[in-house]
């Protein structure tokens, strides 16, 4: 009886040590085990490529925010102008697209202590970026109505989408920040689709 009973305490105070030994080890690693700081450097450099942007990228969110807001400004027209109803689509269409990138393309100038273009900054005349409509063509097209308006609006929409690809091709390639050459590569791929589709359309 004394033996079982000597051997009964050596068993329990084996498993002691064990549950005692297990519980440390267990704490070790949730307190900065290799494997968890490994873990947390890794995930930093990630967090620092993505915030990463050059002087590319600035200029193609500056220029592209009133270039959209163009396009906006022509979407709206169609609205109450156009005729066809795949215009009217078809503008309302940009319009939704556009309008959360020019957000988007704000929010980054402002992490990045940037200057955003205001409402006030877009200038017809200016042409200082690709495909940008001057006073004389938004003149034509807000007095235009109808048919008439359904053509200049296709002619010049083509023309401002080809402007859009061209600062989105130049931001690919020049760009930095990932997140504004994934936008451009969006841009590139949505807008020249629409292109065809509106030339489909003046072949009508």
């Amino acid at each position: 009886m004394t033996s079982y009973r000597h051997a009964a305490r050596r068993a329990a105070t084996a498993a002691a040590v064990t549950t005692a030994a297990l519980t440390l080890a267990a704490c070790g690693g949730d307190n900065g085990s290799p494997s968890s700081a490994a873990s947390t450097s890794a995930s930093a450099p990630a967090s620092a490529a993505g915030s990463a942007h050059n002087a590319a990228d600035v200029s193609f969110a500056q220029g592209m925010i009133p270039h959209h807001r163009q396009a906006v400004e022509m979407a709206d027209l169609a609205a109450t102008r156009a005729s066809s109803a795949e215009v009217k689509k078809l503008a309302a269409e940009i319009k939704k697209a556009q309008d959360p990138e020019i957000k988007t393309l704000s929010g980054w100038l402002t992490s990045w202590d940037a200057q955003v273009p205001t409402q006030g900054s877009m200038d017809h005349t200016g042409h200082s970026m690709p495909g940008m409509m001057g006073d004389s063509d938004m003149s034509t097209l807000e007095k235009a109505s109808g048919p008439a308006f359904d053509t200049a609006f296709l002619k010049l929409m083509v023309k401002h989408h080809e402007g859009a690809v061209e600062m989105a091709r130049t931001e690919k390639s020049d760009g930095a920040d990932q997140s504004a050459k994934d936008m451009a590569d969006a841009i590139i791929t949505s807008q020249s689709a629409e292109i065809t589709r509106m030339n489909t359309l003046l072949d009508k």
